[in-house]
């Protein structure tokens, strides 16, 4: 037993003498002696120290794609050493498997079934951790081949104050032909045309010459060796990238034998920037927005070349426009993330109107359609032109596997059915349609018909094609589409041709055949289900392109019926107004700018549109439609515009004579950059491994009060099919600091913004990297050492040693048990004081005093005679007193005692 503050047992001593100096407090009293003594040794807080006589050893298995089958081939062994070497049956064994996940041995059956892509190392830590029993003692076995896809440090912080040592054993077996990209150096940003050096470190366990391959994005920069001395060589490379955004450099090896080929590559981004920026997408070679805004000092960015567009040109962006580019030529996972940049990182778009824009663009139901303040869906009563329409749909053997969508299991077929239902859907009365099936033959499942009455008949026998098997023939299919156009004289004819991209065979004399179609008015567009790398995706680009129409290319079957929507309203719903027309100032558009503005009087042609229920239109039309001309709105924490019609090219002579043209066009877009971040906070982030840390910085004097009232948000978004963003709460570590950490999928881009009030922080994209599991950085195995011996541990080589209990002494405070003992005692104490009562003592002998025996009298001396006196008077006894004169004797006797 140890006392934590002895020095309260000098309050004996001083009490007593207290006591003995005031009898009254009756301290010596057997009931306040014990409550001295147990008050005393209360306040010293004693301490009960015991050791533990058993332990749990935690055996954790890495069963990661990097360690193949070597846990399989030894895990029987080592079980029958651990078995063999514990101590007593109080000790227990517990195995358990981990890989991107953890779970106990044996509880998924014989062989572990969970995710091998990660080796979570710190997870399967924090998960002992976490069970580990808090009145017993803890070991940790690890089994690995040490190479951990994420950080150790928090889940070493939370054994070692937990008191549990890390032991581990390396089974990695050494490959004499393992070659790999071990690390790419490459700075996190850079500015715009200023040169950088990044290196690239290979490994190898054969010394010589590695053939290695760089890329920036799809494009290859060069082609060249790195020399291995003592199994490790290093490249060194400078480039320049003259415009700002994110951009992904990627290295590649392919020697001539290696055991591990997923490790031949790794990525790493940079970011470039430039300041404030607006991206301006355009067809135009000399586009007069950009030249008008380069002039005013704001940081262009003209991209020319739409299908050249990725996500990682939106880093250090403020606003983007679309001037006039048809949404066929931009790519989809670049469309998509305009949202996330819009409405989570306060990004600004705009789209500007012409013959490629807007609806005639096809970007109806497109993924910016809810991102625009106006609505492209044409009114019927507004349409000029019938059209008439061929469906051919792929029907071969590829199109019966079944996808998931939106939660229910669809075949490729069923969505290709509800694309074409949608397209009779989208459609006018006075439109005329045809639905082709395709495989080695053609089958027409419905004849040219007038939609007129007939749309739910023609739904439904849209939707009742099957795949059937087979190849597709598309030739075939585009002949019989042919044959059916040819029995009408409408305004408009067009083919809509879908089909597989990797499974489209006997193109025939397609050639003669769309020359044919095309001198007679008629067009051709293509849906390609697959990518463009896949084997005949060639092939349906050039009937796209022989066909004047365009050319979709989706891997995902969902998106099937969303892009017939889109060709549709492209065909049949497409309105651009071509003849001039007034406008008309509506008065609003003091909320962009107060400076009022003197605005053209007509305009030569424009997109008609609709204005939605929560846009701001600041200029209409003054024709029959009164359609917006300009338009602006707020989506999340950004803002986009919509000018219907052109700034530049066809059908922009008025507008671009207009003296107010570079006012206007600089205020829209100053709006649409939103406002300037505030000073006094920043954004720091980094990936190790897979696993994601931000840490947002602020001056606590300037954000403290703010954040106290509404905290900090962060929004991250992966780039992936059914990405959607989501939330990640702060952890506030400190004033002026808060930070996050997530686990991230291997081979997942990420971005996010921090978002702060009305501001956001925008940052990524991030890349974990394509072969993280397969990396092998030296660096992990000293990191994991580091933890063994942070924690107390060793790396194992005798299995017999590891029940070696770890010196953990167990304290249990004695101050609950003496604090209920006191207070009992202390009410004894007051029972017996109020009532009188005393301890039943044993009596103590009494002896009595022998009265002394009288010694006789002295003879007396002779003296005169004298009268004699009278016997004293015999004493009468006194009368017993009455009983209540006892009561009050009684009474006062107590009274007189406690005195």
């Amino acid at each position: 037993m140890t006392f934590a503050a002895p020095q309260w047992f000098l309050l004996v001593p001083a009490v007593l003498l207290i006591g003995w100096m005031w009898r009254g407090l009756r301290v010596f009293s057997p009931l306040r002696l014990l409550l001295l003594f147990g008050a005393a040794t209360l306040l010293a807080d004693p301490t009960l120290v015991r050791r533990d006589d058993s332990i749990d050893l935690w055996v954790l298995l890495d069963r990661s794609n990097s360690t193949e089958d070597l846990v399989d081939k030894g895990l029987p062994e080592w079980q029958r050493l651990l078995d063999k070497s514990k101590p007593s049956r109080r000790d227990q064994l517990k195995l358990y498997d981990y890989g991107a996940e953890i779970v106990e041995h044996g509880s998924d059956g014989d062989s572990f079934t969970g995710s091998r892509k990660l080796t979570r190392t710190g997870l399967a830590l924090s998960h002992v951790a976490a069970l580990a029993d808090e009145n017993r003692s803890s070991r940790v076995l690890v089994f690995t081949d040490g190479f951990s896809t994420e950080p150790l440090t928090e889940a070493a912080g939370q054994l070692e104050k937990r008191g549990i040592p890390v032991d581990f054993r390396l089974v990695r077996e050494d490959t004499l032909d393992d070659f790999r990209i071990s690390h790419i150096e490459l700075p996190e940003r850079s500015q715009a045309g200023e040169p950088f050096l990044f290196s690239v470190t290979a490994r190898g366990s054969i010394d010589g010459k590695l053939p290695i391959t760089i890329f920036r994005g799809d494009q290859k920069l060069l082609d060249t060796e790195v020399e291995l001395v003592n199994g490790v060589g290093q490249a060194e490379f400078t480039d320049r990238i003259p415009v700002t955004g994110s951009f992904e450099y990627r290295a590649e090896i392919v020697p001539e034998n290696d055991a591990h080929p997923g490790n031949n590559r790794s990525s790493k981004w940079i970011e470039i920037t430039g300041g404030p920026r607006v991206l301006v997408v355009t067809n135009y070679l000399d586009d007069p927005l950009a030249k008008v805004l380069a002039s005013l000092d704001f940081t262009v960015d003209v991209e020319t070349r739409s299908q050249t567009l990725q996500p990682g040109r939106l880093s250090g962006c403020r606003a983007v426009v679309f001037n006039n580019i048809p949404a066929h030529e931009v790519p989809d996972d670049f469309l998509k993330a305009l949202d996330f940049f819009v409405r989570e990182q306060a990004g600004g778009f705009m789209m500007v109107g012409g013959k490629q824009s807007f609806g005639s663009g096809g970007y109806f139901q497109s993924s910016i359609d809810p991102l625009l303040p106006v609505s492209m869906e044409l009114k019927n009563e507004h349409r000029k032109l019938a059209v008439a329409l061929a469906v051919v749909l792929d029907r071969s053997g590829s199109m019966s596997v079944t996808v998931n969508a939106g939660g229910k299991n669809l075949t490729k077929m069923d969505l290709a059915n509800n694309g074409a239902a949608e397209t009779i859907e989208l459609l006018g009365m006075q439109d005329q349609v045809s639905i082709i099936a395709v495989d080695s033959a053609p089958h027409v499942i419905v004849p040219m018909t007038r939609i007129g009455g007939n749309k739910a008949k023609l739904q439904k026998a849209a939707r009742k094609v099957q795949s059937m098997g087979g190849g597709i023939f598309v030739y075939e299919g585009l002949k019989a589409a042919w044959k059916e156009l040819k029995k009408t004289q409408v305004g408009t004819r067009h083919v809509i041709l879908f089909s597989d991209a990797a499974d489209s065979e006997e193109p025939g004399d397609y050639k003669r055949l769309l020359e044919e179609m095309k001198k007679e008015g008629a067009t051709v567009s293509v849906i390609g289900l697959g990518t463009r790398k896949d084997s005949d995706a060639a092939l349906l680009e050039d009937i796209a392109k022989r066909g004047d129409g365009r050319i979709f290319f989706s891997e995902r079957a969902v998106d099937i019926p969303k892009i017939f929507a889109q060709e549709t309203v492209t065909i049949a719903r497409s309105a651009f107004v071509e003849e001039p027309v007034g406008t008309l100032d509506s008065g609003r558009w003091a909320e962009v700018s107060p400076k009022p503005l003197e605005w053209l009087g007509q305009v030569d042609g424009y997109n008609l549109s609709y204005a939605r229920e929560d846009a701001t239109v600041s200029l209409v039309t003054t024709d029959e439609y009164h359609a917006p001309l300009v338009a602006q709105g707020r989506r999340g924490l950004g803002l986009t515009a919509a000018v219907s019609f052109p700034l530049g090219g066809e059908f922009s002579d008025l507008t671009r004579a207009w003296p107010g043209y570079g006012d206007f066009v600089q205020t829209l877009t100053r709006w649409l950059m939103g406002l300037d971040l505030p000073p006094g906070i920043g954004l720091k982030h980094r990936i190790d491994g897979t696993r994601l840390t931000v840490d947002l910085l602020y001056d606590p004097e300037e954000w403290g009060e703010k954040f106290a009232i509404a905290p900090p948000r962060v929004r991250l978004v992966e780039e992936g099919p059914f990405s959607a963003p989501y939330e990640v709460p702060w952890r506030r570590m400190e004033p002026g600091r808060f930070t996050l950490t997530r686990d991230l999928e291997e081979g997942s881009v990420l971005r996010g913004a921090a978002q702060v009030g009305e501001h956001a922080i925008p940052f990524g994209p991030l890349s974990v990297g394509a072969s993280v599991e397969w990396a092998f950085d030296p660096a992990r195995i000293e990191e994991l050492r580091s933890v063994s011996r942070q924690t107390g541990g060793r790396e194992l080589v005798d299995l017999s040693e590891a029940w070696l209990r770890p010196p953990r002494e167990r304290a249990t405070s004695l101050r609950p048990w003496l604090a209920g003992s006191l207070l009992f005692l202390l009410l004894a104490d007051a029972l017996v004081t109020r009532t009188g009562w005393r301890l039943p003592l044993p009596a103590m002998p009494r002896f009595e005093r022998r009265p002394k025996t009288p010694r006789p009298p002295k003879p007396a001396r002779r003296s005169p005679p004298t009268t004699p006196e009278k016997p004293p008077a015999t004493p009468e006894k006194e009368a017993p007193p009455s009983p209540q004169e006892s009561t009050r004797r009684s009474r006062y006797q107590r009274a007189k005692d406690r005195k």
